[in-house]
């Protein structure tokens, strides 16, 4: 349930709206708009509360919220959620990329991906120590060393780092080294590890699982938001479907449907979404067309001889850069915010 009041109506007799449902044994999420103010009651509220509430003086409106997820809903928080993580925006109308390759392989390997993440125009720097595999025999990534190696590696080219935790002990030693959190696809519904990251406030980026429906989506960002962590951003990493020729079938449309329904930033990740180097660029152009706040997007110096095989669909550092340059142009006329940097990265000039 929302009660609605005008921002005509003062300060402290919100405040006295606010008390009158707190003491009823509830608990509010006030969002401020331009024209009116909207108090969200987390809880179960008798029908009296609520007949009292539309009769109060300066309230305009009570609203029942039907929607299974609350603090994700739009209805609760009218306004793009913006998180600010060191100066880098990410939400509203500003555009963020994400590039590196889908493992940590060496320090040497992530320094150079990072500087060329860097001289490309990108914001953050992406990489996972811990890899969770469909194959049992698969590389399954390097660990804390690998955190160590990414978090230097980010903070010598001045980017903001994300990696994926994939178990409710290792949130905190992620945390500690990463900026951003990763949750992936196959666990969007580990309502343990989600719990265990509503008690943090490091932000995460959840993506939605391969099945997953948006009202099961959105339920998994509620586990985080109601712990009390606010910085959850969904991403849309495609979906199963009956097509093979692509690895899974990017769903474009969850974009501008997440974005009317919640406040969170919607990132795209055209890599896992199509699994084809070849369809990278042209999914990560409509994602921004279609609203995305932001991409995650593989890239590797040796896409061909990755460790973790997935190299199918990484960019080249030359076809990320182009990527970036392009995307500058088409920004502004979806209403986005981007700058990349001015340098090119010409093919075959990176150190492998």
């Amino acid at each position: 349930m929302i009660v609605i009041v005008s921002n005509r109506v003062p300060e402290d007799r919100v405040s006295e709206i606010i008390h009158y449902i707190e003491k009823h044994d509830l608990s509010t999420h006030v969002s401020r708009g331009e024209d009116r103010t909207v108090i969200g009651i987390i809880g179960k509220a008798d029908p009296m509360v609520a007949e009292h509430l539309r009769q109060m003086k300066d309230v305009e409106q009570v609203v029942k919220i039907t929607k299974s997820y609350k603090l994700a809903s739009r209805d609760f928080h009218p306004l793009d959620t913006v998180i600010d993580i060191k100066g880098v925006k990410i939400g509203g109308a500003e555009l963020t990329v994400m590039g590196g390759p889908c493992a940590v392989e060496s320090p040497k390997q992530i320094d150079e991906i990072a500087r060329l993440v860097k001289m490309a125009g990108g914001q953050v720097l992406r990489g996972g120590a811990f890899k969770p595999r469909t194959g049992p025999y698969s590389f399954q990534g390097i660990g804390v060393e690998g955190l160590e190696m990414m978090a230097e590696a980010g903070q010598k080219h001045g980017l903001l780092t994300i990696t994926e935790v994939m178990t409710p002990e290792y949130v905190d030693v992620c945390a500690k080294y990463a900026d951003i959190l990763q949750v992936g696809t196959r666990n969007m519904q580990n309502f343990d590890l989600l719990r265990k990251l509503g008690t943090i406030q490091t932000p995460v980026l959840l993506k939605r699982g391969f099945s997953a429906t948006y009202d099961e989506f959105l339920n998994a960002a509620e586990y985080i938001l109601a712990g009390g962590n606010p910085n959850v951003m969904l991403c849309e990493r495609g979906i199963r479907t009956f097509e093979t020729y692509t690895r899974n079938t990017l769903d474009l449309a969850a974009i501008p449907v997440l974005q009317n329904l919640s406040h969170l930033p919607v990132i795209s990740d055209p890599s896992h979404g199509t699994g084809r180097r070849e369809l990278v660029e042209p999914m990560a152009k409509a994602s921004v067309a279609a609203g995305a706040n932001g991409l995650i997007i593989e890239m590797h110096t040796d896409p061909d001889n990755s460790m973790t095989g997935d190299g199918v669909q990484s960019l080249f550092p030359d076809q990320f850069a182009q990527l970036l340059q392009d995307l500058e142009k088409l920004a502004p006329i979806v209403g986005k915010n981007f700058q990349t940097a001015k340098e090119p990265i010409l093919a075959g000039s990176w150190a492998i």
